[in-house]
């Protein structure tokens, strides 16, 4: 049974409800990818998450809740000294802020064991990760990530890498610069956003960042722009896809979504217009309702 598998950090969510108030759930960029890509995979596939956790209750619980929404835990180191990461989200007309609690957070230790993290990746047809399972590592777990990520390409897996920027996480520009660039080099799609990576790289339009992936070796790029046209290339001549314009309630996990409706479709052997065109659609519901996890239509 072909699996995909993604590594990263899933936390504890507080998201803002009606009336102030805060609903307690588990997400994570790419737990929230994992997520939908378990509803959009048939059945032959497996999704698995890879990470590391705590033994304490809540770990349990967050694996608890992951196994039950038909996500492997087999691939999830337990850390006795560890706990898992918590995050808030605040809403201001649709767009998301965060605060962050995560200094205990196990999944910071994701690529200190080498071993672990080359034969999870060893086993996998597919590996999907960020630009976030990157910053939250020290920068001699990112290079260990990123090889073990070339090794499983090496060895026939497709690669997926989403740049999804937080700043905060990264210990300044050169970092994030030097970071994505590591994550794009190992990876046969990319799925940047033009609003992050336009800036942060001086691109003076997609097709710049088109370009600058495209050098790093990927095989497929596909930049994201908030409602503005999506461009891709795959090979031939970028195209453009312009999204219709949707409602927004809650930006929270539209990127996620993106790219696994894009990854997922992908795997099927659906061409790569039609996949943009899925991951399109697929985010433009996903921000139309609060919250990360929303079931897709359909």
């Amino acid at each position: 049974m072909p699996t995909l598998l993604c590594l990263g950090e899933c936390m504890v969510e507080l998201a803002q409800m009606e009336g102030g108030l805060y609903r307690r759930g588990f997400a994570g960029d790419t737990f929230n990818t994992a997520w939908y890509a378990r509803r959009l995979l048939p059945d032959a596939w497996t999704v698995s998450y890879g990470t590391a956790v705590g033994t304490d209750p809540l770990s349990d619980e967050m694996l608890a809740t992951m196994a039950a929404d038909g996500i492997g835990t087999g691939d999830v180191r337990r850390l006795p000294d560890r706990t898992v990461g918590l995050y808030m989200i605040s809403l201001d007309r649709g767009e998301r802020s965060f605060v962050y609690w995560r200094d205990r957070s196990a999944a910071r230790c994701l690529a200190d064991d080498g071993d672990w993290l080359d034969s999870v990746a060893a086993a996998a047809d597919a590996v999907y990760f960020s630009g976030i399972t990157l910053a939250i590592l020290p920068p001699e777990g990112r290079a260990r990530l990123c090889r073990a990520v070339a090794r499983a390409r090496g060895r026939g897996a497709v690669t997926a890498f989403d740049t999804n920027l937080r700043p905060r996480l990264w210990e300044d520009a050169d970092a994030m610069r030097q970071g994505l660039m590591d994550g794009a080099s190992v990876a046969d799609i990319v799925l940047p956003g033009f609003d992050d990576d336009g800036p942060l790289f001086g691109d003076a339009d997609p097709a710049a960042t088109v370009a600058r992936y495209r050098s790093a070796g990927a095989r497929c790029v596909c930049v994201k722009d908030g409602g503005r046209p999506v461009h891709l290339w795959s090979g031939g001549a970028i195209e453009t896809l312009t999204p219709r314009p949707v409602p927004l309630v809650d930006t929270t996990a539209a990127g996620d979504s993106f790219a696994a409706a894009f990854v997922s479709h992908w795997l099927m052997g659906v061409a790569p217009r039609d996949c943009a065109a899925h991951a399109i659609a697929l985010s433009g519901h996903v921000v139309g309702h609060r919250g990360a996890l929303v079931a897709p239509p359909g």
